[in-house]
């Protein structure tokens, strides 16, 4: 595989590929050309190859892609294979509604803790896990590896929250406050703005 750097478009692009293709195994076609992807995914062609060939090409010319062989390969890139424990703070309906998604089990999301304030969610269980008291949450975080930190809590708590995951080692931040965080360069974040992907959608049907 390439070490070339890869830029963060064509790391976004490649989870669509991935749903595409594991629809197309199930679905029984084993082969694909880039002109067929194309017209699945609303990338070009040339777009795709380009993509691919970023980390080696994967498809033979005049053959094709073997849908198998490039789902499990773009699988490996994005970690889709490896385990990743994660932390949950705020355990209201949306830390709730993440913890007991399965389809992020499927793709290795471990949630191995969950933490609230709020004493009526604190002792409930979560397909397994027992919400947890905040005040708990350094003394958890010293003495377990945490890959990515969840914080579904105000924009009032999400910095303070999110220190505290970098504090401890934690170098990806899942967020869905409604914050810009201010963060190290070296800690990843990715940001859900539910509202802002409302709003988006709310333009387009006012001016249609």
């Amino acid at each position: 595989m390439s070490e070339k750097k890869v830029s963060i478009a064509v790391i976004r692009r490649l989870p669509k590929y991935l749903r595409f293709l594991e629809d197309l195994e199930e679905s029984g076609v084993k082969g694909i050309s880039s002109q067929e992807l194309s017209e699945l995914t609303g990338f070009t062609a040339s777009q795709i190859r380009q993509d691919f060939n970023n980390f080696g090409g994967f498809g033979q010319q005049g053959f094709g892609y073997n849908v198998k062989s490039l789902k499990e390969n773009i699988g490996k890139i994005v970690g889709y294979d490896l385990t990743k424990n994660a932390v949950i703070v705020g355990a209201g309906n949306l830390g709730k509604t993440i913890a007991k998604y399965s389809g992020f089990r499927d793709a290795g999301l471990n949630i191995i803790g969950i933490f609230d304030r709020n004493p009526n969610n604190i002792g409930q269980d979560i397909d397994g896990t027992e919400i947890q008291d905040i005040s708990k949450i350094e003394n958890f975080l010293k003495n377990k590896k945490v890959h990515v930190g969840i914080i579904t809590v105000d924009k009032e708590s999400a910095q303070d929250v999110a220190d505290l995951f970098v504090k401890y080692g934690v170098n990806g931040i899942w967020n869905f406050a409604p914050l810009d965080l201010n963060l190290p360069e070296e800690t990843m974040v990715e940001n859900m703005r539910f509202t802002e992907s409302l709003l988006v959608l709310s333009y387009f049907l006012k001016n249609k």
